[in-house]
């Protein structure tokens, strides 16, 4: 998520002026649009939602112009009101409930001090507001402590909390998603021994097994690794998981910080395209962000349509090949521009025929103060716009 590489389109030569024609995979149209809205040869403008409108090498020519952008949101796929319709509502949506990873310096870390877990408050909130996912970071070394490795046990303490936790989202109905928020690194190092990946994998599902409400989010974006590593811990993952008997969805993320907006570019796409499971549940787990350069770091969104165009090329992926996926972080500020930028998003995955199964916004957690991407009750800054205006219309 830290950098947007740019796409490099070949633009065959046509009779009309370059700057009249958006290049192959180009924006072409959508709500907000101010560019250009037919292709070049051998490209053709496909609406994919209100939103945001494609060059799309080889689809059915002639060149296609988009329908007219409305910035009342009545366009395609738009109510009047700037709903979304023709949609398939996401199986998961919910929240990040951060606070267990705090403090990755301080290892092992106090309680209460260094880290902390969910408030039950924080929960019970949420599923009256009508959330039904939560996803639950912690943090691998406090977990499985060094001195005895990934495979060794687990601490008592620790443990013990975060079983506390699942137990509490699950006793709601809920459905929680447990991940290390390692970014592939434990003790210092990257990790990239598959075989105990999948040790671990396998001792921590089978703890869960017989809870049908819990997921196993495999590892929280890993970078700085080729996609082809990462694929393979994650098939090793996979693998551990499905060997303790568990059931349950498996979400695996990609390198690059599993950004959706680089999911091809970063190798992601032809790295995972071959993954493989004995349950036939699992889903790809990307994050997205909406300012400059997809850190998540400031409040100022590109531009209000910026949602749908950074997930526009993996929602492409996921309906290529089928695999499902689930945006598991996003996160903007509370301004108008940001707010129709997130609704934007969401709109365009629920308008995708399913390919998107869930989404989380970043975060909950009782230590996160004034941060602005802050939905932690009752005072988070995103409670009292981003919550109402922007996430609750898609519930």
């Amino acid at each position: 998520m830290k950098s947007l590489s740019a796409l490099v389109a070949v633009v065959v030569a046509v009779s009309t002026p370059a700057l009249s024609q958006s290049p192959a995979w180009g924006q072409c149209g959508g709500i907000g649009w101010s560019g250009a809205t037919t292709c070049a040869s051998g490209s053709s403008c496909v609406v994919s939602n209100a939103y945001y409108s494609q060059c799309i090498p080889g689809a059915a020519s002639p060149t296609t112009t988009a329908p007219p952008s409305s910035p009342s949101g009545g366009g395609s796929g738009s109510s009047s009101d700037g709903t979304c319709s023709g949609t398939t509502k996401f199986r998961f949506f919910g929240v990040n409930q951060s606070g267990a990873e705090f403090g990755q310096t301080v290892i092992p870390g106090t309680y209460n001090k260094d880290y902390i877990w969910p408030a039950p408050s924080s929960i019970d909130y949420f599923v009256g507001q009508g959330f039904n996912f939560f996803r639950v970071p912690f943090l691998l070394e406090r977990l499985a402590p060094p001195a005895t490795g990934i495979t060794g046990q687990f601490d008592s303490a620790y443990f013990g909390n975060l079983t506390q936790t699942v137990n509490y989202i699950t006793s709601k109905g809920a459905y929680v998603a447990i991940e290390p928020h390692n970014y592939m690194i434990y003790n210092g190092a990257t990790m990239n021994n598959a075989a105990n990946f999948q040790t671990f994998w396998k001792n921590l599902a089978s703890k869960f097994v017989n809870n049908k409400n819990v997921i196993f989010d495999l590892m929280n974006e890993p970078h700085d690794i080729p996609a082809t590593t990462v694929a393979q811990m994650m098939q090793a993952g996979i693998n551990g998981v499905r060997s303790a008997g568990a059931t349950q969805l498996i979400l695996v993320e990609g390198t690059s910080w599993t950004g959706a907006w680089s999911w091809t570019s970063s190798g992601n796409a032809a790295a995972f395209a071959s993954l493989t499971d004995s349950g036939n549940n699992f889903a790809i787990e990307m994050h997205q962000y909406l300012d400059s350069d997809s850190s998540g770091t400031s409040a100022t969104c590109v531009s209000s349509t910026i949602g749908a165009e950074r997930i526009a090329d993996a929602t492409n992926w996921l309906k290529s090949t089928g695999i499902k996926g689930f945006l598991g972080e996003m996160g903007a500020g509370s301004n108008p521009t940001c707010i129709s930028a997130v609704k934007g998003a969401i709109c365009a995955m629920q308008q995708a025929g399913g390919a998107w199964i869930g989404f989380s916004w970043w975060a909950a957690g009782p230590w996160w103060g004034d941060y602005f991407q802050s939905i932690e009750p009752p005072n988070g800054a995103a409670i009292s716009q981003i919550l109402p205006q922007a996430l609750k219309p898609f519930l």
